[in-house]
């Protein structure tokens, strides 16, 4: 007799424990879920509670307002704000023009424009918050080797687990950009190819951010900002997203400090004072990558392995919870009218319902970096007026904010489900 799970969630990153959170929290305690993941994974802590300590070169992840709704739905909101830098302010502006804007959340009555966490500590908190859950079963380190269709679900192969073999109505594909159980399954992706490369590490200034995000796009190239919590080396760190052409991002990778710290300086400006501080510098070639299928009879693919995205907007993770929180919504409707999870209408109905708010993200995130880059004189014009123009009119920036934040994508099915005991749009907690 074969193995059998409802669901099996491989991959145990960020979205693949959000994912294993919202399913358990929506569907009926009968179903079971698997979560797989093929590196050891932290075990339960006996207090519950996570003992952390910030580290000045920990990558980390913009969260944006729609993302603190769905969490808050998920009540680990309030375990993660311990460790949470807010964006109080944005301010966008490109090198040699005359254009910027600030956008503030106090404008909009919002605690704050978004959140950047660190990823040990995020990735650590949802974890236990699954252990604590106590619905999902969690294997590690194992991995999901293949799978094929059997019936009306699949068949897996698995290494580093008592059964080698496990059937399961859904299987969710959420092991990452480069999935290889995407690639096993015959999931073709569309990549296009940026010819730029992002230079990450964290930096420190003389002044301190005041939670303010930067947004400078320059002729190479956008300069990200993102303010983070005082850390030793740097009592004001900020992570840096830098794009760069790959011979300047491999040259400036390893360049002495000081001469990465002076080119820097040359494309931010002085906004925070003097640079003082960088730590470890890593790079990566950017590239829109998309799976040319999201949905199969017993099959979902999420996260990066669906769509990774150029992170200018910082919008490629916030859009992955969004998929997870509208799947989670459909998938619990369709099974509380009797519909088995992994059926095929059912999985349209998902993508359908978040296409739209996909097709948006992808398409900002993609032709943004280009149309602050492009030479033309007359476009110049038009994008800095058209900065200017968001502190000029108040409804278009409004409805920029809005987007930016990941709250249009909220209007219908996710963010029915999401604004019950969620926040109104005071900032202000309210009961479910």
């Amino acid at each position: 007799m074969k193995a059998y799970r409802d669901i099996v969630i491989a991959g145990g990153g960020m979205v693949g424990a959000s994912l294993a959170l919202q399913l358990g929290a929506v569907l009926p305690e009968e179903m079971s879920i698997c979560l797989v993941e093929g590196f050891p994974l932290p075990a339960p802590l006996a207090q519950g509670k996570l003992d952390y300590h910030p580290s000045f070169d920990a990558r980390s992840t913009a969260l944006s307002y729609s993302s603190r709704l769905i969490y808050e739905k998920l009540q680990i909101w309030d375990e993660l704000q311990q460790w949470l830098c807010p964006i109080e302010s944005i301010h966008v502006s490109t090198r040699g023009h005359f254009g910027s804007s600030l956008l503030q959340a106090a404008e909009y009555d919002w605690p704050a424009l978004g959140y950047v966490v660190e990823n040990a500590w995020l990735g650590n908190a949802l974890l236990q918050a699954v252990y604590r859950q106590g619905r999902v079963e969690v294997c590690s380190p194992a991995r999901v080797l293949a799978a094929a269709p059997r019936g009306q679900g699949m068949r897996l192969q698995l290494e580093g687990m008592a059964d080698e073999v496990m059937d399961t109505a859904l299987l969710l594909v959420a092991d990452g950009a480069t999935s290889g159980l995407r690639d096993q399954l015959g999931v073709a992706v569309q990549e296009k190819s940026y010819r730029q490369h992002a230079l990450i590490a964290n930096v420190a200034f003389d002044q301190a951010h005041k939670g303010c995000a930067f947004e400078r796009f320059t002729d190479q190239g956008p300069v990200a900002l993102l303010p983070l919590l005082p850390s030793s080396p740097g009592e004001h760190r900020s992570a840096l997203v830098w794009t760069l052409a790959p011979e300047q991002a491999e040259h400036l990778q390893t360049a002495p400090a000081e001469e990465f710290l002076r080119a820097l300086q040359d494309r931010f400006g002085y906004r925070l004072g003097r640079l003082r501080h960088v730590g470890e510098r890593h790079s990566y070639p950017l590239a829109l990558v998309q799976s040319s299928e999201q949905v199969r009879q017993g099959v979902v693919v999420m996260g990066n392995a669906a769509h990774a995205l150029h992170p200018v907007a910082g919008q490629g993770y916030n859009l992955a919870l969004r998929d997870v929180a509208q799947l989670g919504a459909v998938v619990a409707q369709g099974v509380s009218s009797g519909r088995p999870v992994g059926d095929l209408a059912l999985l349209q109905r998902y993508l359908q319902r978040q296409q739209p708010d996909q097709s948006r993200t992808i398409q900002f995130s993609d032709q943004l970096p280009g149309l602050f880059m492009h030479g033309d004189p007359v476009l110049g014009i038009a994008r800095d007026l058209a900065l200017s123009g968001l502190d000029i009119l108040p409804a278009l920036k409004r409805e920029f904010v809005r987007h930016t934040a990941g709250l249009a994508a909220l209007g219908d099915g996710v963010g029915a489900g999401v604004a019950k005991g969620g926040i109104n749009n005071t900032g202000e907690q309210r009961s479910g």
